[in-house]
């Protein structure tokens, strides 16, 4: 077990500590921070936190992989998992909160699955399905629209700016988007599927 794959697994059991935070409802955990018009829940701040360094060991893990010659297939394997679990276990917390609307969430989880299923079908094909463009700009949108979700709006909030939203709304269009590139991209594994 090298130190990107520990990396990757960290990621992984920060998730349950995340829903807790989030999800278990104790009286001083709740307890709302105030600064002037803005309000944030104990609870919520914490979880927001390790939803942000949750999220940026992603791209620790991967870089200390491919520059200490550390890649490996648990490495292939751990490493989109975690981050399709992380992105998920959240949104569907959010949804729970009230923070953002279910259906959003089942676009985003429905879209990962399709990927992770087209990916599956071109490793049975003897092809990889590398990370696209539109791959990469979907997780950065995701990532940034749940940690102003997880921030109530902050700091936009005190700008009457409702960031938290049109980043939302931005997530699930890229997916949308991204999730239809990547098929039209390799529309050629159903033909040869057939054969």
């Amino acid at each position: 077990m090298n130190l990107p794959n520990r990396i990757t697994l960290a990621r992984i059991f920060m998730i349950p500590l995340m829903l807790v935070a989030l999800l278990v409802d104790f009286e001083w955990w709740t307890h709302e921070l105030q600064f002037g018009n803005y309000h944030l829940p104990l609870n919520q701040l914490i979880g927001a936190l390790l939803f942000i360094v949750a999220a940026s060991t992603d791209g620790i893990d991967g870089y200390i992989a491919r520059k200490r010659n550390m890649v490996t297939n648990l490495g292939k394997l751990l490493d989109p998992l975690a981050d399709k679990l992380l992105v998920a276990a959240v949104l569907v917390a959010l949804a729970a909160m009230g923070k953002c609307d279910s259906w959003m969430v089942i676009i985003i989880i429905s879209r990962e699955f399709a990927v992770t299923g087209l990916r599956e079908v071109a490793l049975l094909e003897g092809s990889v399905i590398a990370a696209s463009k539109w791959g990469k700009i979907k997780t950065i949108t995701q990532i940034v629209a749940i940690s102003a979700l997880l921030l109530n709006n902050f700091p936009f909030e005190w700008l009457n700016i409702p960031f938290d939203d049109i980043a939302i709304w931005l997530a699930v269009l890229i997916t949308i988007y991204s999730g239809i590139d990547y098929f039209v991209k390799n529309k050629a594994l159903f033909s040869l599927s057939k054969a």
